[in-house]
């Protein structure tokens, strides 16, 4: 039945362990982890390979709602190892009370099933300060802010691509010598922003005692990825903590993450060779949402926007900040796809659209009236774009009920099957509950 709906492409058979990666597919990174939830559980290995706590994800199992930044949500299924790879950047106090706010909700025996690598680097408090004080400076300069999470992400990158940064391996070595270093640091930073107030003391103190609770979780990543791809035959699953059109290089710069959130990034971040990357799955919400400031062709800002965002209860979960809503960008998936290259297509919160008698998928891009053959990489273009649609008729009844593609709704399968159409890419998933239950299998 799929392939009546898709002309699929044979799938390459691969020898050994592979990769298999998800990525959203939005410009915000809410409900990347709603695949997730389902594939954790699959898997024997769960890692995660770029970002830090700027990112929240929240996955519900057994009812119960567990709110993830750093960890990855493999640390939910006991018998899968997790693994935070070189390419994330940890805040050591976010971590540990991310760790224990989970485990007041049942989450047991993370340490045991928990690797850090030592090479991933150290967000500092200072780096949290410094981000508040860079955004308060755009604000001043240029009348606009990026609209950063504050979790000082940026300046801790900026460090790294500095080479002055402080990795894991650093803090569990000699500490006389890392605290040298975290000096050196903390006094470029009070250099450059005189205005910054960093008791250097009290934190050196602080990340002393981290650096015990540490140490037993630290590994040498690359060594434990070559592993874990060519020991004992194994599903590995690869989490992302942003959306594609965040990443640094591909996504609406200068509204993007400070790493590479697109698949390439996955090498980079865990040290891994790319023949190893298997699948790749693209997570589509059935409508387009970003948060914070940004170009949106698609945005809604009206009576459907407002819908879709209460509806879909689109709130940042570690900000919470409302999330600007509106209908599905193809031109903006198909790029993410282009960058991606997806084996298949998780469509997501498709009983959103349930109340809606008339929808509609932004299909194409026209600037000053002439048809733009790609995505634009100048985010003046693409805040003047035109968006072409196509119109669909809604289909007025929940969905939520719904455990198989044929129970949909004719105009539901309808939409999907446009979808699988224009990307040329197969929709393997679709969700319609925030539960594991609720996501229905097509193939």
């Amino acid at each position: 039945k799929h392939n009546k709906r898709l002309k699929r492409l044979p799938e390459v058979k691969r020898g050994r362990n592979h990769l298999q990666k998800q990525k959203g597919c939005n410009v915000s990174c809410g409900y990347i982890f709603y695949l997730i939830a389902i594939l954790a559980f699959m898997f024997v290995t769960a890692v995660y390979y770029q970002g830090g706590n700027n990112a929240g994800h929240t996955v519900v199992v057994d009812s119960v709602e567990y709110d993830f930044h750093l960890l990855p949500s493999g640390v939910l299924n006991k018998k899968a190892i997790s693994f935070i790879g070189n390419g994330v950047v940890i805040h050591l106090p976010g971590l540990f009370e991310e760790a224990e706010k989970n485990s007041q909700k049942g989450l047991q025996g993370w340490e045991e099933r928990l690797k850090i690598s030592d090479r991933a680097h150290i967000v500092f408090n200072f780096h949290q300060a410094v981000d508040g004080i860079q955004e308060q400076l755009r604000q001043q300069q240029a009348g606009k802010n990026l609209g950063t999470t504050k979790k000082g992400i940026g300046p801790a990158y900026s460090s790294k691509a500095a080479r002055n940064g402080l990795r894991v391996c650093d803090l569990v070595s000699d500490f006389s010598v890392f605290e040298e270093k975290f000096r050196v640091l903390a006094g470029h930073f009070q250099t450059t922003y005189p205005n910054l107030n960093i008791d250097i003391d009290a934190e050196l103190e602080q990340l002393k005692g981290y650096a015990e609770r540490l140490r037993p979780l630290v590994t040498d990543g690359v060594y434990f990825m070559h592993k874990a791809l060519n020991g004992p035959s194994k599903k590995i699953l690869v989490e992302g903590a942003n959306a594609a059109l965040l990443d640094i290089d591909f996504g609406t710069y200068p509204f993007v993450t400070s790493s590479n959130c697109t698949v390439g990034g996955v090498c980079t971040g865990l040290g891994v060779p790319p023949s190893h990357v298997g699948r790749v799955y693209g997570v589509v919400k059935a409508y387009t949402t970003r948060v914070g400031v940004g170009a949106f062709p698609t945005e809604q800002d009206n009576d459907t926007g407002d819908l879709l965002q209460s509806r879909g209860r689109e709130f940042g979960v570690t900000t919470g900040r409302r999330r600007r809503c509106g209908w599905l960008d193809l031109v903006l998936v198909r790029y993410a796809h282009m960058v991606n290259g997806f084996s298949a297509i998780a469509l997501t919160k498709l009983d959103i659209l349930d109340t809606l008698p008339e929808i509609k998928i932004g299909i194409a891009y026209t600037a000053d009236g002439k048809p733009l053959p790609s995505f634009p990489a100048n985010m003046d273009v693409l805040t003047k774009v035109q968006v072409t649609y196509e119109t669909f008729p809604g289909w007025c009844c929940s969905t939520e009920g719904v455990r198989s593609f044929d129970e949909l709704p004719s105009q539901a399968q309808a939409y999907i099957s446009f979808i699988e159409n224009f990307l040329e890419v197969p929709v393997k998933w679709v969700g319609v509950g925030k539960s594991r239950e609720s996501m229905i299998k097509l193939f």
